[in-house]
């Protein structure tokens, strides 16, 4: 009877990472999914929705540099689904080929434990497998959260699932919840030419972020002519052949021909079998300590049903600790530095602490700010909207967190994550040497900008 070192349960981007992972490290691992490799990441997320976004930037690009006297900027949206479909094919197609070649077992099914050592997959043909285990690794993710009151079907009232099936864009778009995905989206179908009107229920949009950047991003969303209200209480959906209606506690009515529900996840920790083992969850998210450990012993979470964060590459990296402890190495699991990226029009990220996060813990901060305006590469591009934000503690010059809102922010936003996790000063920013044009030297001048001492800013 095998015994493998450890038994996953997902093959999202926790699960197959913890997989190679510990494979990498000499053990042998069993895989299990019941789905699509890649989970809800390469299949129904970041993947698709990144592919949409960026033939959505495109498309403003083209719309926004009359140089290029292009008459025609319709977007073929059949042809955008399918190099959707294309992209995620090849990306599952490249985990298969990884899994193989780091000889992993895998099992296609619905995975329960048994006890702490044993799990049995239903497979889809009829048949069951039992899978003997050291350790076990839950990987299972996160679904769309739907709240009875919208009477979601997919077809009119849509999850963040639903609306990357649709196979045209809709005229209009209503988009309930301000969060990450629901401003993504409203960034997207808005440059695909979809009258979108985002609603949200809190006090401001992407509640997460620095002030000052969720003040730009409001305005340029705006400019684009996405309606934003906050503070709007939906009390009831009302559809038609028209389309659909959010009534407003207000007493406002809302009306666009399609509705896009995006205000939260739930945990997939039901039906695993966490009950018969004694595995502890607080609102279906499994309880884990910093090395990714439940309060069994030899009983892991990792990913979103147990993540600090909803976030793949926090999965990602939660997968390799959990890994890593399963195979007898020590270590833990450190939030400190995870960036954060929303892929809106303009991007956003940021890393580390927000002004008012580090005002609040007690730091003297000093800020340094450098605007997109003042890049000669962000004005060649015709991108010139946005700021890189870079708190301080103005005592010893460390970085306590940096904001930028712009083009390319989600890439941008690295540097400043690295030298932060190395302990690096702002000053250290500062002196080291950027090439021109490009848009790094923002991040440099922000920088020098908390000094009081960036050049091409008054």
């Amino acid at each position: 009877m095998t015994m493998y070192d450890v038994g996953i349960i997902g093959g999202g981007p926790g699960g197959y990472v913890a997989a190679i992972r510990a494979s990498q490290l000499g053990g042998s691992v069993c895989l299990i999914e019941k789905g699509e490799w890649g989970g809800t990441c390469l299949n129904r997320g970041c993947i698709p929705t990144k592919t949409l976004f960026s033939i959505a930037h495109l498309a403003e690009q083209v719309q926004n540099t009359p140089a290029l006297n292009i008459q025609n900027t319709t977007v073929d949206y059949s042809q955008t689904l399918e190099h959707k479909t294309e992209v995620i094919q090849k990306l599952k197609g490249g985990i298969s080929k990884l899994l193989k070649a780091n000889k992993i077992h895998t099992v296609n099914g619905n995975a329960s434990l048994i006890n702490k050592n044993t799990i049995v997959v239903s497979k889809f043909d009829g048949t069951s497998e039992q899978i003997n285990v050291k350790n076990v690794i839950i990987a299972t993710g996160s679904e769309p959260a739907e709240p009875p009151v919208f009477e979601i079907d997919e077809t009119d009232v849509l999850t963040t699932t639903g609306i990357l099936n649709l196979t045209k864009i809709p005229e209009s778009l209503i988009i309930v919840g301000g969060g990450v995905s629901g401003c993504e989206f409203a960034s997207i179908f808005n440059a695909l030419g979809c009258k979108v009107t985002v609603l949200e229920l809190l006090p401001t949009i992407l509640a997460t972020e620095d002030v000052q950047v969720v003040r730009h991003i409001q305005l340029f969303m705006k400019r684009k002519g996405i309606t934003i209200q906050t503070g709007a209480n939906i009390t009831s959906v009302k559809k038609s052949e028209e389309g659909v209606t959010a009534v407003l506690e207000s007493g406002e009515s809302v009306s666009a021909q399609k509705m896009l529900v995006s205000i939260g996840r739930q945990y997939n920790s039901k039906g695993i079998g966490l009950e018969k083992v004694g595995v502890q969850t607080e609102k279906g998210k499994i309880v884990v300590n910093e090395q990714m450990q439940t309060n069994i012993t030899s009983v892991y979470a990792v990913g979103d049903v147990a993540s600090r964060y909803l976030l793949a590459h926090a999965a990602s990296a939660e997968g390799k600790i959990a890994a890593q402890n399963c195979l007898g190495e020590t270590t833990e699991m450190d939030y400190q530095v995870v960036p954060w990226c929303v892929f809106t029009l303009p991007e956003i990220g940021h890393v580390g602490m927000t002004e008012k996060e580090a005002a609040d813990e007690g730091y003297d901060v000093k800020v340094g700010r450098f605007p997109y305006g003042a890049s000669g590469m962000a004005l060649g591009m015709k991108e010139a909207d946005g700021f890189v934000k870079t708190v301080t503690d103005s005592d010893s010059g460390d970085i306590l967190g940096v904001h930028i809102v712009g083009t390319q922010a989600s890439t941008l936003i690295h540097e400043a994550a690295v030298a932060i996790r190395l302990g690096a000063s702002a000053m250290d920013i500062a002196h080291c040497v950027h090439a021109h044009p490009t848009l790094s030297e923002m991040v440099m001048e922000s920088a020098e900008a908390a000094y009081g001492r960036a050049v091409h800013v008054f």
